[in-house]
């Protein structure tokens, strides 16, 4: 797919080819299955943890030999400036809620990143592997609070009932607030917030009797009488207790990440060369879905839309006055940058013809001032940390499978290969007994329903003889040669067979649907107790740790 040309009085100049005139690669997108582990206490890591090292050396040869201009500052200009802009910022973030080594500090960066949300332990546990493998490596751990998400739910599920008959009931924390993103988000509903830890621990407690809740849930009130962002109260208490519990990472929202310096270099250099952009950023897409064999128009991600000459850029834009996220538009007019959010924002950048967007970087910076907010997606959230500050992004599942679409962007758009990241996703179940019935159990009952009913003369007790005369009938019936004119005739008799021997097999029957029943119970049961989703506070303290100790032991 192409987007519109741009006109020759509206475009700068070198805007459909990289800044040095490097060709872009042919970067392919390749099926790589991910999927998180099933089995209690498991965990995925890609590369394998033996390889973490050599990653992490080929990361720092890669970037080492980048060469690209970023239309007036070079990329290792702009990486030094954005590691020492963001390791600043994180420990200024970080110390407002805890303490803080600021001694040491490597001008290295791992990266993860999340939501600012209370996932669950899979989720969590790339907290603690970064903040581990930061000091076998002697790098400074960043976990990016991705604040420009919004929350898709205001309540969490929580398991309730008992052990032989549990259900799930979702428990609000808040009022829900649509559209709005984390960084904006505040508590609507103090007195629904205040009162979650003690609403969602009652129904809770006969599963679990000792929740983790119960300790943080006091810290999360804590961090509410300082700040009312919704988010922000939930990761920094969070990140206390990673604290108390021995990790050393720093923590940075993304929208402090998008208020910087180095990241505004980034953004306009892919606002002033759009079209091209867009091409390579919806070529790829159409490539994901082909190879993935996806139908959907929204995944992994939608085709950044055309308007007119406007085109979708990959960010997002509010303000102040109205804190719903809406996407971006962008276009060239003469020496000006137009952006929009094709509603209520329209504004102006001016847009050198020198190929040098230093102007353009300081105006944009100043966007904050006016109370108008542009924040990354997704995509080009990880393609920064990835490109410009980090040598390791350590992804879940979900931001795995979506940066393989990453990379083919950056290589095509940039002619540079990103560093290579790391997947981890782990598997904690409550730690409760769980039915071992499952769907092949039900699958084997079925089965022997069925052979009840289309062959019951195996199974039939009781009058052996009108059971063997129903069974010899059967049987001429089935040694019947089949033809057009006998096969109706041929399968209606059958049929009228196996109705007349059900009364034979009503017993075995009935002792399979029972059966059936049970294991249906005991299966929904386990479908209850085997959730991998639940909060990591709904599990005991114990339980989390020793996870957590168990898999980082032998990282290196």
């Amino acid at each position: 797919m192409t987007g519109p040309a741009a006109d020759d009085e509206c475009s700068s100049p070198g805007a459909g080819q990289p800044a040095d005139n490097r060709q872009p690669r042919e970067a392919r997108i390749s099926r790589h299955q991910l999927t998180a582990p099933r089995e209690d206490r498991s965990v995925v890591v890609d590369p394998p943890c033996r390889d973490l090292a050599r990653v992490v050396a080929e990361n720092q040869a890669l970037r080492a030999a980048y060469d690209y201009d970023f239309q007036g500052r070079s990329l290792a200009e702009l990486s030094t400036l954005a590691r020492s802009e963001l390791i600043a910022a994180a420990c200024r973030y970080t110390s407002t809620y805890r303490d803080v080594d600021l001694a040491g500090r490597s001008d290295r960066l791992f990266f993860a990143g999340h939501q600012p949300q209370l996932f669950h332990p899979g989720v969590w546990i790339k907290n603690f592997a970064l903040s581990k493998l930061a000091a076998v490596h002697g790098v400074t751990p960043v976990n990016l609070v991705i604040d420009s998400d919004a929350p898709k739910s205001a309540a969490l599920p929580v398991p309730t009932g008992s052990l032989a008959d549990p259900h799930v009931v979702n428990v609000p924390f808040d009022r829900r607030s649509a559209g709005v993103p984390f960084e904006e988000r505040r508590i609507a509903d103090r007195g629904m917030f205040e009162s979650f830890g003690r609403r969602a621990a009652e129904p809770l407690r006969p599963i679990i009797a000792n929740p983790l809740l119960d300790d943080f849930w006091p810290r999360v009130l804590t961090r509410a009488a300082t700040t009312d962002n919704l988010g922000a109260c939930f990761a920094q208490a969070r990140h206390q207790l990673e604290g108390d519990w021995g990790s050393s990472t720093l923590e940075l929202p993304q929208s402090v990440v998008c208020q910087s310096e180095a990241f505004a270099w980034f953004a306009v250099h892919l606002l002033a060369r759009l079209p091209r952009l867009w091409d390579i950023y919806n070529d790829a897409v159409a490539e994901y879905r082909r190879v993935y064999r996806i139908r959907s128009a929204n995944h992994p991600v939608p085709n950044l839309a055309a308007h007119d000459d406007w085109l979708e850029a990959p960010f997002w834009v509010w303000t102040d006055e109205a804190p719903q996220r809406r996407r971006l538009f962008a276009r060239q007019r003469g020496d000006e940058l137009q952006l929009s959010n094709r509603g209520d924002v329209e504004l102006s950048l001016p847009l050198a013809t020198d190929d040098d967007i230093s102007r353009t970087v300081e105006v944009f910076m100043a966007l904050g001032q006016r109370g108008i907010r542009i924040r990354t997606r997704a995509l080009t959230t990880t393609m920064f940390a990835r490109l410009v500050a980090g040598d390791l992004f350590i992804h879940g599942i979900g931001g795995g499978k979506y940066d393989e679409l990453t990379d083919v962007i950056a290589e095509r758009f940039f002619g540079l290969e990103l560093p290579r990241f790391a997947v981890l996703s782990g598997t904690l179940y409550l730690p409760v007994a769980r039915p071992s019935a499952g769907p092949d159990d039900l699958r084997r009952v079925d089965e022997r329903l069925r052979q009840t009913r289309f062959h019951p003369e195996r199974f039939a007790e009781g009058d052996a003889r009108a059971i063997a005369t129903w069974t010899a009938e059967k049987q001429r019936w089935i040694a019947e040669p089949v033809t057009t004119e006998t096969a109706r005739t041929r399968c209606h008799a059958i049929r009228r067979v196996n109705d007349e021997l059900q009364p034979f097999v009503a017993r075995r029957r009935e002792s399979l649907l029972a059966e059936r029943a049970t294991l249906e119970h005991d299966w929904q049961a386990r479908r209850v107790l085997a959730r991998r989703d639940y909060s990591f506070c709904f599990y005991p303290e114990l339980v989390l740790r020793d996870f957590f100790v168990d898999f980082l032991a032998p990282v290196s």
